[in-house]
């Protein structure tokens, strides 16, 4: 059987893999997107759905504000509606010490156009009158919102086959080599592909297959835990989460149109990946459920109806892998987002589109390269005399 070809074979068919095809395919680029379940069925499907700017590394703003322009546009350019709310983001604190971090965080982030305001706890509950006595400050991000994380990935993914991508769900790749000029990718069915470019968006596996290609990362897999209530009548606008170094006090919630209240903290669990399995610890969330009503008093009477979790890729450094591999020619890779990736989503896509079609890119990207854990060469031994 011959091998099908392309310019550009995507590994791993996550948000950032989807939004890739997508804008590979506009630069006029043929592309092969694989993956091996369902695209946006892993981390992608999963996650918080935080469409924010605010808290972010200042080193990543650049990147976040250009996937900010897509997602503001994001119906028109797919055709298809998200859920995207763009509400605002608050983040509140408690204490002296988390009013000083808001406010340097807003200082530092000026530059970037968030528009960040601060408020003290007089402003924040004259604002936002159903948040509880212990906050005593907030910083709000008019800009920032939510979306609905198990239909974005699947949306980019259709938007690129109309676009004229080839996508294979349910495609396990068993072995990736370069010989020549072109990649060869070989699944468990049989099927072949080929391409002069690699582009790898697998998520919590890339580090695999980056490892197969000589340049291994520290990336350890967890599980973020997610819980959702009943549906309750529409009041709170904003994502709200707590800006706080306690690992205990993490909490974070945000409110979709029917009404439910999507909730997020407690840590993470450890995860089974050679069955792809995450699971939910009571404990984790009986925990986060303890902190919830002392940010908003009126959700110690609310009902959770369903938990979740998924798999989810963290770096050593918090910082994503992205850019072209430090050893092989027309091998890249998008992968290690650390929790933060699906307000990236579309950026990503575009930078590495970019990137691929022209060999650089306009958003600065340079941190994110993967030969920062490359081994230092070992210092030669004296000889003695």
């Amino acid at each position: 059987m011959s091998a099908l070809k392309a310019d550009v074979i995507i590994v791993g068919g996550g948000f950032m893999g989807a939004a890739s095809a997508f804008f590979l395919r506009k630069r006029g680029l043929s592309v092969i997107l694989l993956e091996r379940g369902l695209i946006g069925q892993q981390a992608s499907g999963v996650n918080f759905g935080n469409v924010r700017r605010q808290g972010r590394d200042i080193e990543q703003l650049p990147l976040s504000n250009r996937s900010r322009a897509i997602w503001v546009r994001l119906k028109e350019l797919i055709g298809e509606d998200v859920e995207l709310l763009l509400g605002g983001h608050l983040r509140v604190g408690y204490r002296p010490a988390h009013a000083e971090r808001l406010e340097a965080y807003a200082r530092d982030a000026q530059p970037y156009g968030l528009d960040l305001q601060m408020m003290t706890a007089r402003m924040v509950r004259e604002r936002f009158p159903f948040l509880g006595p212990e906050v005593t400050a907030g910083c709000y991000a008019p800009h920032d919102g939510h979306a609905n994380p198990r239909l974005a990935a699947p949306a980019f993914g259709r938007a690129a086959v109309r676009e004229g991508a080839q996508v294979f769900e349910n495609t396990e790749i068993v072995h990736i080599d370069k010989s020549g000029e072109d990649f060869h990718v070989s699944a468990s069915d049989g099927r072949s592909f080929a391409a002069p470019a690699v582009l790898v968006t697998a998520g919590a596996w890339g580090d695999r297959i980056s490892a197969a290609f000589g340049e291994p990362v520290p990336l350890q897999v967890k599980g973020p835990q997610m819980c959702v209530t009943e549906p309750v009548p529409y009041a709170i606008s904003p994502t709200i989460g707590l800006a706080t170094d306690v690992p205990s006090e993490v909490v974070y919630f945000r409110q979709v149109a029917r009404g439910n209240i999507v909730i997020g903290g407690g840590g993470h669990e450890p995860v089974d990946m050679e069955n792809r399995r995450a699971h939910v610890h009571p404990h984790r969330t009986l925990m986060t459920l303890a902190q919830l009503p002392r940010v908003v008093p009126a959700f110690e009477r609310l009902n959770i109806i369903r938990v979740w979790s998924g798999i989810e890729g963290y770096m050593q450094d918090s910082r994503p892998v992205m850019g072209p591999s430090a050893k092989v020619p027309g091998l890249y890779y998008a992968f290690g987002f650390s929790g933060h990736g699906f307000q990236l989503g579309p950026g990503v896509g575009d930078v590495m589109a970019e990137l691929i079609h022209t060999g650089a890119t306009t958003t600065p990207i340079s941190q994110y390269h993967i030969s920062r854990f490359a081994q230092p060469a070992a210092e030669p031994v004296a000889q003695a005399a």
